[in-house]
């Protein structure tokens, strides 16, 4: 089976509401386009959007539960009493501990932190761990990133004597007559029912850490307005708000927005021990303005790499830690496993695309499982064959003579996983997850039978089999368009991410030049090329499609791209390049 074509949609333009738009909202008109493209049209929620002060976040007592929990933390700290903060293994996870242990040391409270070792303790609260923290004479814990659907687990910590708060964004578990909570002391969660809901619903879990670290702190000063010191944290916990709001794919609108666009900067300007380390691990120059992308693509894997294949309390670590010397060796070590993470990834996906095309071509899902493949890694394998078969993936890592095997599945936009695997329940031991992403146990013997299971319901929804993906274009643009003075106004926009996606554009009637494959060591992964237009040629880069250079030339060298340009620099020069996205050969690319 072949890689899944995507159909090509581009938006339709409105010259005259653009140019109303830019002139009310002072804006050029190509920023305008893009603020409609992403249903941004009064011209004041267009200066919000593209201002995003830091005076915009909405006040901390907002969210459900955060002024109980606060109190809570404050009094334990005040009588001494041993706290711990339990994060998720995540990127979301890890930095939204990071910000509450960063504020409750500056507090003076006796605070640990533990964060689940992925294969042994699994996700979110565990039974076993919290009878431990009991037993060691912790008496306050608090969760991060998870903890909403743990109603055993509460109510295991409610019978050993533990006080707990759980702060969490995930799905809740649903009843008949609405959410099943657990039996926790305070529950914090932006989509909690309440008198009055909290005006935004889609933080991820270190932004709701951060709007309790907040709390805490503004308490603690016994003042809206904190203590000096206490807002020196606080700015730096935005920053690691953005890097868990970026890992987690949550919308990039409203205060996550503004959390990850002064976040970003603040990392910039004035970076931890630990990330400044993690910065030059990853190659990113201080001087460098930082892009969602640099996170998405360099901070994140990284910090995600101790998760997936050790433990994630390194990057705890590294995030905390006031040793140059120490956050210098904790980055070395999170390279090497991000390394490690890479290679794996790679192999695992070209074992699954040959597995799926000799035996499950023509079915209406993907479902595939392995003794060679780390659970860590199986989630991200999941998200390259959804992108390559155009399919629901699951993929299941089969521990040798073990008997629970460990699964990730990812989705297709307008399929939701999570109920998918309710329909699956029966052969599952377990599930949770949202519409886009999720994880699952199953016994080896009823890999079979979920196969089968899973596909018949995906064929129930899709009888004529999975729509083709979409690849909505912003607009159609000429080469001879693409200047550095587009490229500022593009700027604008940042940051991008879920819910304002960078924009991507159309270039028809092109010609290929000087096509080569390129990469690291022997593998050359990627395509670079140019591309003419008239009189105007740019070099283009197509990463991980060199398994398409056949298919770029196959019209004579006619293509079509849709791209994202980028201005790369190198030695002191700055030169615009474009980034392709997709391609089509020929001289038009059939819209859909």
């Amino acid at each position: 089976m072949a890689r899944a074509e995507k159909l090509w949609h581009l938006r339709p333009g409105d010259p005259a509401a653009t140019n109303r738009l830019a002139a009310a909202a002072r804006v050029s008109p190509v920023v305008a386009q893009l603020l409609l493209n992403r249903d941004v049209k009064d011209p004041a929620a267009a200066r919000r959007f593209l201002d995003s002060p830091l005076g915009g976040l909405h006040p901390p007592q907002a969210l459900p539960g955060v002024e109980a929990a606060a109190e809570r933390i404050v009094r334990a700290i005040t009588d001494k009493r041993r706290i711990c903060v339990y994060g998720d293994y995540d990127v979301d996870g890890v930095t939204g501990t990071a910000v509450l242990l960063r504020v409750l040391g500056k507090l003076g409270a006796s605070v640990q932190f533990h964060v689940p070792l992925r294969l042994s303790e699994g996700y979110g609260l565990n039974s076993d761990k919290i009878r431990e923290l009991a037993q060691t004479g912790v008496s306050l814990v608090v969760s991060v990133d998870c903890g909403i659907a743990s109603l055993t687990e509460a109510e295991v910590a409610r019978e050993v004597g533990l006080e707990l708060i759980i702060t969490d964004h995930h799905e809740m578990k649903m009843g008949l007559d609405g959410p099943l909570l657990p039996p926790a002391a305070v529950l914090v969660h932006p989509r909690l029912p309440a008198p009055t809901p909290y005006p935004f619903g889609d933080l991820s879990g270190a932004g709701v850490a951060f709007k309790l670290a907040w709390a805490v702190a503004q308490r603690a000063s016994g003042s809206e307005r904190v203590a000096p010191e206490l807002r020196v944290v606080l700015l730096d916990a935005v920053g690691l708000a953005a890097l868990g709001l970026v890992a987690d794919v949550v919308p990039l609108r409203d205060e996550n927005r503004i959390l990850v666009r002064h976040g970003l900067e603040r990392i910039r300007t004035h970076p931890s021990v630990g990330l400044k380390a993690l910065l030059e691990a990853s190659g990113v120059k201080p001087d460098q303005v930082l892009t969602s992308e640099d996170v998405g693509f360099k901070l994140a894997p990284r910090l995600n790499a101790a998760g997936r294949l050790g433990c994630a309390s390194l990057a705890v670590e590294l995030l905390t830690t006031t040793s140059p010397s120490k956050a210098a060796e904790l980055a070395r070590v999170l390279e090497g496993q991000n390394g490690e993470r890479q290679a794996r990834e790679r192999k695992y996906t070209t074992a699954a695309k040959e597995l799926v095309e000799r035996d499950f071509a023509n079915e209406p899902a993907v479902v595939v499982a392995s003794e060679d493949w780390h659970p860590g890694v199986v989630g991200i394998v999941a998200s390259r064959l959804v992108d390559y078969f155009g399919k629901p993936a699951l993929v299941i890592a089969v521990p040798p003579n073990e008997p629970i095997a460990t699964g990730s599945g990812r989705s297709i936009p307008g399929f939701a996983l999570h109920q998918a695997l309710l329909a699956c329940d029966s052969l599952l031991e377990g599930h949770g997850g949202h519409a886009a992403a999720a994880g699952f146990k199953v016994r080896p013997e009823r890999i079979p039978a979920l196969r089968d299971r899973f596909n018949a319901y995906v064929a129930s929804h899709y009888p004529g089999g999975a729509p083709a993906a979409r690849l909505t274009l912003d607009a159609e643009v000429p080469l001879s368009a693409i200047t550095h003075g587009l490229l500022r106004d593009l700027d604008k926009l940042e940051p991008y991410g879920a819910g304002n996606p960078k924009p991507k554009f159309l270039a028809a009637g092109l010609k290929v030049e000087a096509a080569r494959l390129i990469g690291t060591g022997e593998v050359q992964r990627h395509m670079d090329f140019r591309a003419r237009q008239g009189e105007t040629t740019i070099r283009c880069v197509a990463w991980g499609m060199a398994d398409r250079m056949e298919e770029l030339m196959s019209a004579g060298g006619d293509c079509c791209l849709a791209f994202t340009p980028k201005v790369n620099e190198w030695r002191g020069y700055k030169n615009i390049e474009l980034q392709v996205i997709d391609l089509k050969p020929g001289k038009t690319a059939e819209l859909g």
